[in-house]
């Protein structure tokens, strides 16, 4: 007589657990919040978090859409996937323009070569208020920023899209209290708990495309602060500067006059997965320029409104 062999179940694991809380806090907004939307930089963590909302409202498609603040000096590869993943998943892509807040007068234009990085959060605002949005998905992880760090699951914004550290709600037990009071908005960040290795982990197990300059490539680049800026529209080299051809590839997306290269030559991501594990510094710490000059200097655009 034959026996057939006992098959248990495969155990959870830390990616389970953190895939299975991040469905949860999405699923628990949209049923708590009127008009949610999901920010969108079409970066390696809000392309994780657009995954996740997809497996959580699957069959049907997302019921919010998802909305990229764009300030004119994106990568052109990151628009490009922007472009195909939204059409990929079925979403509805709201494209609020720093240009438009320049053009209404409602910000500076700092120039051609200037960041225009920190002028997105009228952008982001008014979009919000026009669209009456009141509950924003963003892909922010607690270890990216000691900002970061300060803030909850479930964030509130005042009637002027600002924020308070010190008026925060309680979450003890992941109990959450998702009312929005007349006049605010709460921005919520399912991957609060994630760090940037389970990020590239969950990416190789979840078989995720991102944009190509995530993987080492051959780029045309000048050292600036201490980073490797791409040389292109939005960066021309300065007097002194040479301009110098190397294998790098990106840690993270954001404006490309602000945003550095690292050296490698990680071109799959088992490769990153092996880099990003033996890493001590964030990625933002590494190759953000406007969140390195100041202590505060995220904390106090995140007081104003920003992400």
């Amino acid at each position: 007589m034959t026996t057939t062999p006992l098959r248990l179940p495969r155990t959870a694991d830390h990616l389970d657990l953190l895939e299975s809380h991040a469905i949860f806090i999405l699923r628990e907004v949209v049923a708590e919040c009127e008009r949610p939307v999901l920010l969108f930089s079409g970066g390696k963590d809000s392309a994780v978090l657009l995954h996740l909302a997809a497996k959580a409202f699957a069959p049907q498609l997302l019921p919010f859409p998802i909305m990229h603040i764009d300030t004119g000096q994106n990568f052109p590869e990151v628009l490009k996937y922007r472009d195909k993943v939204a059409k990929d998943v079925g979403a509805r892509l709201i494209v609020a323009k720093v240009q438009d807040s320049i053009d209404q007068g409602k910000v500076a234009d700092p120039g051609p070569m200037g960041s225009r990085n920190r002028l997105q959060t009228v952008t982001l605002l008014d979009a919000i208020t026009d669209n009456g949005f009141d509950a924003a998905f963003g892909g922010a992880r607690r270890d990216e920023d000691k900002a970061r760090a300060k803030e909850r699951i479930l964030s509130f914004r005042d009637a002027f899209g600002q924020w308070d550290p010190r008026q925060q709600r309680p979450e003890l037990w992941q109990l959450y209290q998702g009312k929005v009071n007349p006049g605010e908005h709460l921005r919520a960040f399912p991957l609060s708990d994630w760090t940037e290795l389970d990020i590239w982990q969950y990416i190789e197990r979840e078989n995720m495309s991102l944009p190509e300059i995530y993987f080492a490539h051959e780029r045309e680049v000048v050292l600036r602060d201490n980073m490797w800026l791409a040389v292109g529209p939005f960066v021309e080299p300065r007097e002194g500067e040479v301009v110098e051809r190397r294998v790098v590839r990106f840690r993270t997306v954001g404006d490309a006059n602000c945003t550095g290269a690292v050296d490698s030559t990680a071109d799959t991501l088992a490769a990153i997965i092996d880099e990003i594990a033996i890493a001590n510094v964030s990625e933002r710490g590494a190759t953000r320029a406007d969140d390195r000059f100041s202590e505060t200097a995220m904390e106090d655009r995140k007081r104003e409104g920003y992400f």
